[in-house]
């Protein structure tokens, strides 16, 4: 195995705190998203995948962050040719959840979306997909390193650091893609024109945005949340998510920013995603590496 995914909820699994995830039983090796080269197969396995370059997401099975893998055939996916490892894994678990998300906002050249925490690894994805669909983007991040790179992908960005960062947006979205919440979540929320509707996939702040039945009358926008259940009980399941996601990438629509540290680095990684001192999807890589991290992919997507 070559290249291994970090997620947040990692993070929160490491500080023994529940969420989505049951925590699991100790001794533990974190990480569900990997990729690499298949060097072994069970008895029943057909040996034609000995040799090939595949992407897997290990399910609520922990073990991603390690020399070498196992899970099953199922979870296989083969990596499209012009996608590097580091890329599958930026999409296969992260990709799979854009294209959930991106399936309930139905955007159009007629939005104006506005996206918090849009230098991450999946905010990074939705602000690429709105951009491809015509659609104005304001991209909110924090710190003037992730707000050029943002607008260099073609965005409109402003830095939520400061304290007039909504002021600053200009007008109304149709559109939020939130994956903050707490008080950014909030702010995001009122930039809502009357007919807005809002997409809550996650909180990294800690909180979900508190949304009122009030808040939905005063404002006149919809809210919901667009993650679980709903994403593996769509015709095709998530994994069809994921192929798409990665066919995405093969395609050239989709690249992911990638924040790569060495495998026995990883306790560096997390601080450093904790701290948000990365941006786009952290991976681990298990070859030999840089002793710092490496921010890598252009920030256009790639023509092939």
């Amino acid at each position: 195995m070559e290249s291994s995914g970090v997620h947040l909820l990692d993070t929160s699994l490491r500080r023994g705190e529940t969420g989505p995830l049951p925590l699991p039983e100790l001794p533990t090796v974190p990480g569900r998203e990997v990729a690499g080269t298949v060097d072994a197969v069970g008895d029943a396995v057909d040996p034609e995948w000995l040799g090939r370059r595949v992407v897997a997401h290990l399910g609520p099975v922990p073990g991603g962050y390690a020399q070498q893998a196992v899970t099953s055939l199922a979870n296989l996916i083969p990596v499209p040719a012009g996608l590097t490892l580091d890329e599958a894994v930026g999409l296969v678990g992260t990709g799979r959840t854009a294209e959930g998300i991106l399936e309930q906002a139905g955007l159009s050249a007629e939005d104006t979306v506005l996206i918090p925490a849009a230098a991450g690894g999946l905010g990074w994805l939705l602000t690429q997909a709105a951009l491809t669909a015509g659609a104005t983007v304001i991209a909110a991040a924090g710190g003037p390193e992730k707000v050029r790179r943002l607008r260099e992908l073609g965005a409109q960005a402003v830095d939520y650091h400061e304290p007039d960062w909504a002021a600053a947006i200009g007008r109304a979205a149709t559109v939020v893609l939130d994956g903050v919440g707490g008080a950014i979540g909030r702010r995001a929320m009122h930039q809502l024109a009357p007919g807005g509707r809002m997409l809550m996939f996650g909180y990294s702040s800690g909180t979900p945005t508190e949304v009122t039945t009030a808040d939905l009358i005063a404002l006149n926008i919809s809210a919901g949340w667009n993650l679980g259940p709903r994403m593996f009980a769509r015709p095709g399941g998530i994994r069809g998510l994921a192929e798409q996601a990665l066919a995405r990438g093969a395609r050239g629509e989709w690249r992911p920013l990638i924040s790569a540290y060495p495998l026995e680095e990883a306790a560096r990684a997390h601080r450093d995603l904790e701290e948000r001192r990365t941006v786009g999807k952290v991976v681990l890589r298990s070859s030999p590496g840089q002793s710092s991290p490496s921010v890598e992919n252009a920030t256009t997507p790639r023509r092939i």
